[in-house]
């Protein structure tokens, strides 16, 4: 029998995490889409990319969250715990991947060339606020992550 932790898959809390991980990652998303020049560094781009595998993922599982919820079905079996397992730490790594390399490049233009004073053009408070969020999705995920983790070590 697996144990019943916060945050598992089938319980409120566990739609909560899902939900909060999808709504912050498709705040990053849409902040980094309406700046100016985003397309310019790849670093974005790849945060975007990340952002929305994340959200996808996210979405899918506070989906199956609802249903287990509505149906009052148990999620916790071996196989599917493991599925979670693995997506959470994939899209954990690609998450705080993309938030690092994107920060790298905001503190470089903001702090470190003052590129933000001299360009007005650039929008640098878009680019750190969905940094921020992307950092923010990635904590969600973390989490989820971790409570997957202990909840497989308990078969």
């Amino acid at each position: 029998m697996m144990k019943r932790l916060l945050g598992g898959p089938g319980t409120i809390s566990g739609f909560l995490l899902r939900l909060g991980q999808c709504a912050f990652g498709a705040a990053s998303i849409a902040l980094m889409v309406t700046a100016f020049g985003f397309s310019s560094y790849t670093a974005f781009c790849y945060l975007i990319a990340s952002m929305g595998l994340q959200v996808l993922w996210s979405f899918g599982l506070a989906c199956l969250d609802i249903y287990a919820l509505r149906r009052k079905r148990d999620l916790q079996n071996p196989i599917l715990v493991s599925l979670f397992v693995v997506g959470d730490w994939v899209t954990a790594t690609l998450s705080l991947a993309a938030a690092c390399s994107s920060a790298g490049i905001v503190v470089l233009y903001a702090r470190d060339l003052n590129m933000c004073v001299t360009n007005k053009n650039l929008a640098c408070n878009r680019y750190q606020i969905s940094v921020a969020m992307a950092f923010v999705t990635w904590v969600l995920t973390a989490m989820s992550s971790h409570v997957m983790f202990w909840i497989l070590a308990s078969v």
